[in-house]
C-alpha cells in the first residue's frame, strides 16, 4: 500500500508541472473562458494540493477516476473497455515465452556447454537485445509483407470472430513474448543448474527414472521461484508497458490510450491509466508471492 500511496502522490503530482493555468494547457488556447472556469472548478484548482489530492484519492479509492475532457467518457469505464484487449495480449505473450522457455532453459541446463547450450544461450542474448519496435518491425517485413501470413494492423475483437481475433492478435503477442522468453529462459537455465546437482535428483536417478521425468517432474518445479517471480513481474509490466507494440500494430488498448491522452493533452485519463496499471502492477507481485506456498511446500513449512 505504501508503494501504491507514493505512486498515486506521484501521478497527482504531475499536473503541478503542467505550464501555466493547467486548466488552459488541459483545454488548449481555444477554449472560452466560460469551459476554463468549469474545468478549475472540477478540478478544485483553487484549493490548496494537499487538499485537491485528498479529494482525488478519496474518489479513485472509490473506483471514480474522473471524467475526461476530451471524449466526456468515464475514465474508469473507458480503461476497463480498452483493458480486454491489453490483457489479451499479455497472456498470449505470457504463454508464448513459457512454452518457448520452459523446455528450451530446462534442456539447457541438462546439456549444458553442449552445441546446444550454447546456441540457445547466444540466441537468448540477441533476441534481449533487439528492441521491441525493430523487432516488430522484421516480423511485420516478413510475416506481413513478405508471406502475407499475418494483417499488419487493426484489431477484431474476440467475441465477433475468435478466430480473426487470434489472426490480429498473433504478431504483436509474438513480438512481445520473444524477448520475455529470452530472459526466461536464461534465468531457468541457470536455477535448473543448481537444482540437478541436489541429492534428490541424483536418488531420482539412481533409482532408474527417465530423464524427461526426473526434468520436468523433479527438477522443475523447485527451479521455477525465480522465473514465477519474473512472470508476475512481466505480467504487470506487459499490461502497461506495451506502449510501443500497441501504437506499432495500431491495437486499441491501453498502451495506446496512454498515448492518445498525451497527445490529446487529456490528463484526467493519463492520469487514470497510470494508477490503475501501477495498481495492477502490485496486486500481480502480491498475487505471486502468495503463490510460492502452493508451488513448493517447503515455503509454507519455513513460513509456519
Amino acid at each position: 500500500m505504501g508503494t501504491l500511496f507514493v505512486v498515486s502522490l506521484a501521478v497527482y503530482s504531475l499536473q503541478e508541472l503542467l505550464p501555466g493555468d493547467p486548466a488552459v494547457a488541459i483545454l488548449g488556447e481555444q477554449a472560452t473562458p466560460e469551459t476554463i472556469a468549469a474545468v478549475r472548478a472540477d478540478l478544485r484548482l483553487d484549493d490548496s494540493f494537499l487538499v485537491r489530492y485528498g479529494a482525488w484519492l478519496g474518489d479513485a479509492l472509490l473506483l471514480d477516476l474522473g471524467t475526461s475532457y476530451r471524449s466526456g467518457a468515464p475514465v474508469m469505464e473507458t480503461i476497463l473497455d480498452r483493458l480486454p484487449v491489453t490483457f489479451e495480449l499479455m497472456v498470449l505473450a505470457q504463454l508464448m515465452a513459457l512454452a518457448v522457455a520452459i523446455p528450451l532453459g530446462t534442456l539447457a541446463a541438462y546439456r549444458a556447454k553442449t552445441v546446444f547450450d550454447r546456441f540457445t544461450t547466444g540466441s537468448a542474448f540477441a533476441m534481449i537485445s533487439v528492441p521491441e519496435f525493430v523487432l516488430g518491425l522484421v516480423l511485420i517485413y516478413y510475416l506481413t509483407l513478405g508471406l502475407g501470413w499475418f494483417p499488419t494492423t487493426g484489431w477484431v475483437a474476440f467475441g465477433e470472430s475468435p478466430l480473426e481475433n487470434l489472426h490480429h492478435a498473433f504478431l504483436p503477442a509474438l513480438t512481445m513474448a520473444i524477448p520475455v522468453a529470452a530472459v526466461y529462459q536464461r534465468l531457468l537455465r541457470t536455477d535448473m543448474l543448481a537444482t540437478l546437482q541436489e541429492d534428490f535428483v541424483t536418488m531420482a536417478q539412481s533409482k532408474g527414472l527417465s530423464t524427461g521425468h526426473i526434468l520436468f517432474r523433479h527438477a522443475l518445479r523447485p527451479s521455477s521461484f525465480s522465473l514465477i517471480t519474473l512472470a508476475g513481474v512481466n505480467t504487470g509490466r506487459l499490461l502497461g508497458g506495451s506502449v510501443i507494440v500497441e501504437v506499432l500494430f495500431v491495437v486499441p488498448g491501453i498502451g495506446q490510450l496512454m498515448i492518445q491522452s498525451i497527445f490529446l493533452r487529456d490528463f484526467v485519463m493519463l492520469q487514470g491509466t497510470v494508477i490503475f496499471v501501477a495498481t495492477a502492477y502490485i496486486v500481480v507481485n502480491a498475487l505471486v508471492d502468495l503463490s510460492y506456498g502452493l508451488i513448493d511446500p517447503r515455503v509454507r513449512h519455513r513460513s509456519a
